[in-house]
């Protein structure tokens, strides 16, 4: 492993860390990259590609435990309410609970067990992903202009079990490539009336068990792939992602409520027609 392949880590690294959370496809992003540009799949085959790809969104879903330590401790009944939460019959009352939390992951967990392989043989693709970037930018545009302009759901924990359920369905249209984890949750809580913050910190809590789940189960059936020689350039990657995506999580939750989601739509819509004429 020499060291431009390292810079090629890092660099993947960082375009996870910028994109995972932000509503612009991270899985397109790095697909586009990487096929235009860095063109990895030179040393490396595919499945390590792929389990390379699985590393560094680890990093990723590290960054938002990290950034949201209190609130799962929380959920996990492992400590006190946090500052600022009003008194109740229970230490949860008031808050998010864990198992909204699983309500929202069973419908895209379930689709993408059935259809993982799928997906993984068909979909991963710059075609494949300019098709997402522009359907769920669209779907985006759509949240703005009809989810309610004064939103009854301001913070994570006013969000009800239907709610958390249809935000759960919502996240299956991420399961394909481009569409984007967290701009179909933020777009369809704010359909269902949340303000773009709490939709937000919804995506995130959500997608750690998400990840954490898929990351694992793809881990262990790549293992072999974790050699001597491949360590340095999945540890580069793993580090760059971690931190950036830290970085960029406490600045899109500082951000999105400002700027909604029109910004990123449009976004996404010019990445596509750049992809367009490039492929």
């Amino acid at each position: 492993m020499n060291i431009i392949e390292i810079i090629k880590a890092v660099v993947l690294g960082i375009v996870e860390g910028l994109t995972e959370f932000a509503p612009v496809s991270s899985t397109g992003h790095m697909i586009i990259v990487d096929d235009m540009w860095l063109k990895t799949q030179q040393f490396l085959t595919k499945p390590a590609a792929n389990t390379f790809k699985v590393v560094i969104q680890l990093g990723s879903i590290l960054a938002v435990l990290f950034y949201f330590r209190n609130r799962f401790v929380e959920l996990l009944g492992l400590g006190n309410r946090t500052k600022g939460q009003k008194a109740g019959s229970g230490p949860n009352q008031g808050r998010l609970k864990l198992t909204q939390v699983i309500v929202g992951l069973i419908p895209a967990g379930v689709l993408g067990l059935l259809f993982e392989d799928y997906i993984d043989e068909h979909l991963f693709s710059s075609r494949t992903v300019l098709v997402g970037l522009v359907i769920g930018a669209l779907f985006m545009i759509a949240a703005d202009l009809w989810g309610p302009k004064h939103p009854k759901v301001q913070t994570v924990d006013q969000i009800t079990y239907g709610q958390a359920l249809s935000v759960g369905l919502f996240q299956c249209f991420s399961l394909w490539p481009g569409f984007s984890r967290s701009g179909s949750t933020i777009s369809g809580g704010v359909l269902l009336g949340m303000s773009h913050r709490a939709a937000a910190d919804f995506t995130f809590i959500m997608a750690v068990p998400m990840m954490l789940g898929a990351s694992g189960i793809s881990l262990l059936k790549n293992w072999q792939y974790f050699t001597a020689g491949m360590l340095p350039f999945f540890i580069a990657g793993f580090i760059s992602s971690f931190i950036v995506a830290l970085i960029s999580i406490r600045f899109f939750l500082q951000l999105i409520n400002r700027i909604k989601l029109v910004p990123f739509a449009v976004y996404r819509i010019v990445l596509a027609g750049i992809i367009y004429f490039m492929l």
